[in-house]
This record gives C-alpha cells, structure tokens and sequence, in this order.
C-alpha cells in the first residue's frame, strides 16, 4: 500500500516509516502494532501486504531527503536502535517530500525556522494551492493509497456556516480565495476525499471534520477517520477514568500537567495552536462520566526533553460516606515511538475500509483517537470492543 504523508519530514511520520521498512526487511518487532493482534493480523496481513511507499507534503527540510529527515530527529533523540536506521538507509533516500501549505498553522510558524510553504509565493490562490497538492496526490497514488495528517498542530478555526456546512459553499470559499476561513488540515482533506482517497486526521485539527467534507466524502463513498491521535496521557486517562465511573466513585477534580520538547512542545507554546489540543484531551472525562468535574490541563514546553513527554496526574474523588481521597500516575514516554505504529495501524484499517465497501466517517476507530467523529464513546475498553466487532462484521462480507 501507499501513504501519502502531510507532514512528512516530522519525527512522528519519519519513525513510521523507519519501524515499517524495518520490519518489512525483518530486522524489527511488530511490538506496538494493533493490526497485528490476533483479533486482526490474519486477515489484515492477507488483504492488505506488510509493504509499503511513502510520500508526502513538507514545509521545513526540503533540501533533505526521508533518511536525512530521520537523522536529523534520530540525533535529538536516539529514539530507536541505529540498526534499524541503518538497515533502511536507502529506502528512505529514495523518499523526498513535495512542498506543502501552512495555512492559518498559528504564530507558531514563526518559531520553526526556514520554512517553504506554498503560499509564501502571494500570488498563489486557494485554487491555486489545491492544484499544486492535488497535482503532487495524484502523481503518487493509486488504488491502495490512504493519506495521514501528522502536521503540527493548528488553530482552532473559526467556523463558518455560510462556507463549511455545505460543500457547494465549501468550493465557493476556495473559488471566492478567502483564506482566513480554511486551514492546511482541511484543504489537505478536501483534495484526499475529493480524489478518493481515505483520510486520517491524526491532530486535532479541523481536517475532514467540517460538515462540507463529511459531506464530500459520502458522496465520492471514501471512508475517513480522525481527531488527534490519542498516544499518551489521554490514552491512560480514558483508560482510567472508567475504573471510577464502574465502582461509582464520584470524580471531584483532575490535574493534568504535560511537559514536552521537541517541534511539538515548540507549537504548543503558543496560545492558539494550544487551544484545540487543550479542548481535545478536555472534553474525555464528561463524555466517559456523565458530568463535568474541576479540571486544569496544563502543557508547556521543556526544551530538553526532546520527544520524551511527562504527564503528572492528579485525581481528587469521592467514596464511601462522602470521604474525599486521592489518586496519582505519572506517565512518560516517547512520543513518536507511541504515534508511529497507530499511523501504520490506522493506514492499513482505513484501506480495508475502502475495500469493504465501508465510505463517510468510521467512527469504530474511535479506539485510536481523542476526540473521535460521529461517537458518544470514549471509553477505551468499549472503543476496543467497538473496533473488533466493527472489524469482524467486515470480515463476513
């Protein structure tokens, strides 16, 4: 299969494709790996190959190609064994990325250094934009190509009525170039749906989440699935918070107090990109609880930490005869070793979609995501049961 990456240069997309080409040579584990389950990997592996070509959209590092993206992020962190880099070297070379959009991205383009974007050049319009990534798309996929959206994090956009319920009024805004009511994450989206391709929004980005490209893609019947990838904290919080609502232990208040480095502790700095990420990890513990409890969601960036992430959590809840008591984990990880394999997972369940037929937004995939589509459930242990029905049901067809 192919998967054409926005975002491509990234730390979280270059790990990805480093473990894939890794364990395709078997040189690494599928450790991490969800479609390789039991529940999944006869039939996953049977009807869509472990083997895979990457490409995609960039705006920093053009002058690099795939293996020196990954180098550069595989000094910061030494992330993964050098063998496995190694061992790759030459698939990686051959992967170069093509100029992307950065697109109401926030203030925080202003800290990323040398960056080349498509509308740099001012007298590029909103169809001209589209053109230029539909013209790169299209030169790449085929049949088996899903596109993943890794970019950094956006701003919450504002949304409009007039121009993002329908997608008659969607196509106007591009035609009409009014460019302070669309982000990269959408305009990506639009040219995937539009050319049949599956989408995954992997950030809490807008995406394929306005109402126009819901719309988008049930008429070209592509299937498609976001918002923000939960690898982390959010993936131990909705794990977690269930313990308190099946033993009826009334959550009084939750601190969450994330530190991490690297581009994305950089994005996050800033305010608005903060914004939509802040919402995102939020809004879990009233979908799972029923009610909304105290809650500060703190993150800031710590520059040496590079793509280490800490959490610190803080639980305040109530038991038996009102006693108030406490509970506390920290969780650390890495945050491209977490997010790598769920791109590769995602890639390969939002392909066999296509291929059963399945079209519009899947939310059985809710299990991979903060801020799932079209779903009241965000418990992990009912999202997972979701997804092996879901994938069982497809299986019969």
């Amino acid at each position: 299969m192919k998967i054409w990456v926005f975002g491509l240069y990234g730390i979280v997309s270059t790990t990805a494709m480093t473990g894939a080409k890794a364990i395709e040579k078997g040189k690494a584990p599928k450790t991490g790996l969800v479609t390789e389950l039991p529940e999944f990997s006869e039939e996953i592996n049977k009807t869509i190959p472990f083997k895979f070509k990457f490409g995609g959209h960039e705006i920093r590092q053009l002058d690099k190609n795939g293996y020196e993206a990954t180098l550069y992020h595989w000094n910061l962190n030494r992330h993964f064994d050098r063998e496995f880099l190694d061992a790759v070297k030459d698939d990686l070379s051959e992967i170069r990325a093509k100029k992307g959009t950065a697109l109401n991205c926030g203030s925080a383009m202003e800290d990323l250094g040398e960056i080349d974007y498509l509308e740099k050049n001012e007298k590029l319009t909103l169809s001209d934009i589209v053109d230029a990534i539909e013209k790169d798309i299209k030169e790449f996929a085929d049949e088996d190509t899903v596109a993943v959206n890794v970019a950094s994090t956006e701003p919450v956009i504002k949304y409009d009525k007039q121009y993002h319920d329908r997608l008659n009024d969607f196509e106007k805004l591009i035609k009409e170039n009014k460019k302070e009511l669309i982000t990269a994450s959408s305009l990506y989206a639009y040219v995937a749906l539009k050319n049949g391709i599956p989408y995954i929004n992997f950030t809490p980005s807008s995406g394929a989440s306005l109402p126009a490209l819901k719309e988008l893609a049930e008429k070209n019947k592509v299937p498609h699935a976001g918002n923000d990838g939960k690898t982390g904290e959010t993936l131990a919080k909705t794990t977690i918070v269930p313990m308190f609502k099946y033993r009826n232990l009334k959550v009084l208040g939750w601190m969450g107090y994330n530190i991490l480095g690297d581009l994305d502790g950089v994005v996050l700095n800033h305010a608005d990109n903060k914004e939509s990420k802040i919402i995102s990890k939020d809004g879990v513990l009233e979908k799972i609880l029923g009610y909304s409890p105290f809650t500060i969601t703190e993150i800031n960036y710590f520059p040496s930490l590079q793509d280490n992430k800490t959490a610190f959590d803080f639980i305040h809840y109530e038991g038996f005869m009102g006693r108030k008591m406490k509970f506390y984990f920290i969780w650390d990880g890495i945050d491209a070793i977490l997010a790598a394999p769920l791109v590769i997972d995602l890639a390969r369940f939002i392909l066999y979609a296509k291929k059963k037929g399945e079209s519009g937004v899947v939310k059985e995939l809710a299990f991979f995501f903060k801020s799932p589509m079209d779903t009241d459930v965000y418990n992990t242990h009912e999202q997972y049961q979701l997804l092996v029905e879901w994938f069982n049901r497809l299986k019969e067809k």
